[in-house]
């Protein structure tokens, strides 16, 4: 394969649901999702994206993840051949009643977004204690 198709894939373009009012292209954030009996975890890689251009909106069960990517020319810089897209990220889910939506964490560190879901007490597996007559 060659190296402009790889890169083609590692990033894959949203398709467009909505009008934008920011130019430029828009990308899925690669994502990998892990649970264990108390929480499900959201690791989602958006390399370029500072923290504080990270926004978690839930609302009615609908969690959308976005994140803003700075153009990287500096000042008094001209591109020359770009090989790397740069775009913003946006990914959405449907997380159900089984998260406890109050106690959701998000943590953004070296270009990795890493989102906690702790679930509800209802949800979470429990033993029951069987008894002897």
């Amino acid at each position: 394969m060659a190296e402009k198709e790889l890169q083609a894939k590692a990033k894959e373009e949203a398709p467009a649901k909505a009008e934008r009012v920011r130019p430029g292209r828009v990308f899925l954030p690669a994502v990998d999702i892990f649970e264990t009996t108390e929480v499900l975890v959201l690791v989602a890689d958006m390399p370029g994206v500072a923290a504080a251009k990270v926004t978690v909106d839930l609302k009615d069960n609908h969690l959308v993840i976005s994140g803003e990517v700075a153009p990287a020319v500096g000042a008094g810089e001209t591109r020359l051949e770009q090989e790397y897209f740069t775009g913003d990220y946006l990914r959405e889910f449907h997380v159900g009643s089984m998260i406890d939506q109050g106690k959701i964490e998000a943590v953004m560190r070296d270009g990795v977004l890493r989102l906690v879901l702790p679930k509800m007490e209802k949800a979470k597996p429990r033993k029951i204690e069987v008894k002897t007559a």
